[in-house]
């Protein structure tokens, strides 16, 4: 078992400069205190560090093989104070995130891009994962903060509330007439439905809120990305369910449609989560507050 580590410091100053004095003075120690410390040292390994000459002291045999590995202890201490340093300025480190395959592109990735830009020297790493799997990776430790779909509830969660979206039913040409009125979700339930398979946030969102107007969704087609959705919904298979701040260019472009639902769904948040008392690196808080 290690010694008191004050001995050790007060012997890697009193090596280096061959002098229980000017080692003193150095550590803002009286010449006694040091000299104590010293004695004490020796005396819990057993052998003698130093012996006096006419201009101080000089390490023993023993004393040179115990200093040899102080310093190397020192130096470690010092490239650890340095790398700390540098992760502060965000010149190293690392960042794990964990979010869904549309969070991580259609949210996540143009801020990335933009922080690697400006701290190029920082590693990312983006795990794709359900909002659940998300909240597991977070509680084991494999990452620094998650981007999920809210509303969540756990205590031992902090959730930052970030960008508000807002979910919507979009259909091809094919089903361009249903978008021309609002709807109700009776009427819309006439077609054939496309929407996100069991398990994910997403679902369990839609499907509360079809409950709230009495029915139970049966779709027609249940896929496991909203890429897919869209493409399928483009192409007449159907009307998909997505977030409406990921599909603006489609919007836009005409191939896809917005269908006015009445009462519309209620909008919802992405949410930044980190676990509670458990501090998050410099670099993450950065990356974090880049996030709307």
């Amino acid at each position: 078992m290690l010694a008191n580590m004050e001995w050790y410091r007060v012997f890697y100053f009193v090596a280096k400069s061959g002098n229980i004095s000017k080692a003193a003075e150095e550590l803002y120690l009286t010449q006694p205190a040091v000299s104590h410390s010293i004695k004490q040292l020796e005396k819990k390994l057993g052998g003698q560090l130093f012996f006096r000459t006419s201009k101080g002291v000089t390490l023993t045999a023993e004393g040179e093989v115990l200093f040899k590995y102080i310093v190397q202890a020192y130096h470690f201490m010092e490239t650890g104070e340095r790398k700390i340093s540098e992760m502060q300025q965000l010149m190293a480190g690392e960042v794990k995130i964990g979010a869904g395959d549309t969070l991580s592109r259609h949210y996540l990735l143009p801020h990335l891009e933009r922080f690697h830009h400006q701290f190029p020297a920082i590693k990312l790493q983006v795990t794709n994962r359900t909002t659940r799997e998300t909240i597991a990776l977070l509680k084991e430790g494999k990452i620094d903060f998650g981007i999920v779909h809210l509303p969540i509830e756990d205590k031992q969660l902090i959730v930052r509330e970030g960008q508000r979206i807002q979910d919507c039913f979009v259909a091809g040409v094919r089903y361009r007439g249903i978008a021309e009125h609002p709807v109700s979700l009776s009427k819309l339930l006439e077609h054939p439905i496309i929407l996100l398979e069991h398990g994910s946030s997403t679902r369990r969102y839609i499907d509360r809120y079809a409950e709230q107007q009495g029915h139970v969704l049966h779709p027609e087609i249940e896929l496991g990305s909203v890429d897919l959705l869209v493409q399928f919904a483009q192409i007449g298979l159907g009307i998909a369910c997505v977030v409406k701040d990921f599909i603006t260019d489609e919007l836009e472009r005409g191939s896809l449609f917005e269908i006015q639902l009445e009462p519309p769904i209620p909008p919802r948040h992405i949410g930044l989560i980190t676990l509670k008392d458990v501090p998050v690196s410099a670099a993450a808080r950065h990356l974090m507050a880049m996030l709307p």
